[in-house]
């Protein structure tokens, strides 16, 4: 199994932020090639902006976004040449977590 990592440098959010997008009702997924990604590492950050909630709400809904994230990573083929921003909507915390996952992980098996 390959190493997950997540995007540290302000560069690296900006380029991936410059690429493609999917858009659903619980999170806008960014995605982009990178030259620093490896083929056998997968790289994703997470955002949940400061007007969703006070930060007890931001976490809790960060922590149900890389758990699907890295079961997404696990169950499908996800392509490691791209680097992904989940970035969060309200729906996150409102929504049932079943239909966030199936939601989320059908965009992400999109990404070819």
């Amino acid at each position: 199994m390959s190493k997950v990592l997540s995007l540290s440098k302000n560069e690296d959010f900006k380029t991936v932020l410059g690429g493609k997008k999917i858009l659903n009702k619980f999170v806008t997924i960014y995605y982009k090639k990178l030259s620093i990604n490896d083929k056998n590492k997968f790289i994703y950050s997470i955002i949940a902006k400061k007007k969703l909630g006070n930060a007890v709400f931001r976490n809790k809904i960060k922590r149900r976004l890389r758990s699907i994230a890295l079961e997404a990573y696990k169950k499908i083929n996800i392509n490691l040449k791209y680097s992904y921003i989940f970035i969060a909507k309200k729906n996150v915390f409102d929504g049932e977590f079943k239909l966030i996952k199936e939601q989320i992980i059908r965009d992400v098996d999109k990404i070819k």
